[in-house]
């Protein structure tokens, strides 16, 4: 009778497995004006700013009389960013919030978000008179190597769960390689 592989390992050797290591996927950096026009145009140059990528505008999914804001009318503006340059502003973001983000910020899948109530608190920003004051949103995503079956346009395939990251493993992540502080 022989065993499987997985069966031999012990709990710090199916750690030490470079499949099982946990990276960001990606980072979205979105500021919603609410409106269309100059405050849009000036939530685009503050992430050009803060980037250096070119942003791109989102716009309502339906309308909100409330809030004068028509289906279709571009409300938002959104930078995503990959690898390193994910990582760099997400270390300046973290400090923008004393490096503290709230347990209820994570999911279950390995995303995790956070405010940041003024674009200028970002380490390296400087106040533009002209361009004014945003808040803004960080989106992170988590992922493992060997994500990219999910996504791939030729036999695209599940990702078995035990190969998922868990809120857990996020929550470890974020605090071993950013020194930051999980509250709640």
């Amino acid at each position: 009778m022989t065993t499987s592989p997985d069966a031999t390992l012990t709990e710090l050797e199916k750690d030490a497995n470079p499949m099982r290591t946990v990276r960001i996927g990606k980072l979205t950096f979105n500021i919603a004006t609410g409106k269309s026009g100059d405050p849009l145009e000036r939530a685009k140059k503050v992430l050009n700013q803060l980037t250096g990528k070119t942003p791109v505008t989102k716009r309502a999914h339906k309308s909100v009389k409330d809030f004068n804001v028509r289906k279709g009318e571009p409300i938002a503006a959104v930078v995503t960013l990959r690898r390193d340059e994910a990582g760099a502003l997400l270390k300046r973001a973290l400090e923008a919030v004393s490096n503290k983000v709230n347990k209820t910020s994570f999911d279950n899948y390995g995303n995790f978000s956070f405010g940041i109530k003024e674009h200028i608190e970002i380490p390296g920003t400087k106040y533009v008179p002209e361009l004014g004051i945003f808040g803004a949103t960080v989106h992170v995503t988590l992922e493992r190597p060997g994500y990219r079956i999910k996504r791939r346009s030729i036999r695209p395939a599940r990702i078995n769960r035990s190969h998922r990251i868990r809120q857990e493993e996020a929550i470890g992540f974020i605090q071993s390689n950013y020194q930051t502080q999980v509250v709640g």
